[in-house]
């Protein structure tokens, strides 16, 4: 898979190497003369340049990347960028960094983006995750909330404990794609039984997120008001 990156910095060049690592073709755009550190990530093709120019997209070959990464510190080039990958250039995969959690609502398909990644909203969903047992965690969002990734695990008092899955009425728009349990990750089937702290992992459209927890920690309490 061909990938192209917008920015070489710290976040740029971390990508790169994890993708490289993974057999992918790695392209790091940055118009920084002093970001080009071409040898901390040698096997990426490096190209100085403004990644908001269409010349510099055109030149970089943008037509031919399968996904682009818009990974720049400056929100405001991470959306052109995002927005001339879709548009002009019809990129299948757009992924993009949130620098400041209140443009996050930018980061839409209105600009190109598919999947937005914001490091506040990430870090705050980890440590939920990291403290809740019982209620459904918001991990990430794909393609802008039509579906989420979402994390639940389960009490004791579950219904389902002891259950298989396959037993289990499921909402319509959720797919569980993954168990975590003593440190393994399981792909589930219909025939696996659930136990106590499994972390479950979940696919689910936005809408479904409130049956899957009534499903299987039942239906939250009402909020008091004052």
């Amino acid at each position: 898979m061909k990938v192209a990156i917008a920015g070489a910095g710290n976040v740029g060049r971390s990508i790169a190497r994890e993708l490289l690592s993974n057999g992918h073709q790695v392209l790091l755009m940055e118009k920084e003369p002093r970001a080009m550190k071409v040898d901390t990530v040698a096997d990426a093709e490096w190209l100085l340049a403004d990644a908001c120019e269409i010349a510099t997209l055109d030149e970089a070959g943008l037509q031919t990347c399968q996904v682009v990464v818009a990974a720049t510190g400056d929100d405001k080039v991470n959306l052109v960028f995002s927005l001339l990958a879709k548009t002009e250039f019809g990129v299948p995969r757009v992924v993009a960094r949130v620098n400041h959690p209140k443009n996050e609502w930018l980061f839409n398909e209105s600009w190109g983006v598919d999947v937005s990644v914001s490091a506040p909203r990430l870090l705050a969903a980890l440590v939920e995750e990291a403290v809740s047992v019982g209620d459904l965690v918001r991990l990430m969002s794909l393609r802008q909330g039509e579906a989420n990734i979402v994390e639940l695990t389960l009490a004791e008092e579950t219904p389902y404990i002891g259950k298989r899955v396959g037993e289990v009425p499921w909402p319509q728009d959720t797919a569980l794609v993954a168990i975590v349990r003593d440190g393994r990750v399981l792909v589930p089937t219909s025939n696996d039984p659930l136990e106590s702290g499994d972390e479950l992992l979940f696919v689910a459209a936005a809408d479904a997120e409130e049956s899957l927890h009534d499903v299987l920690s039942g239906p939250r309490a009402p909020r008091k008001t004052s």
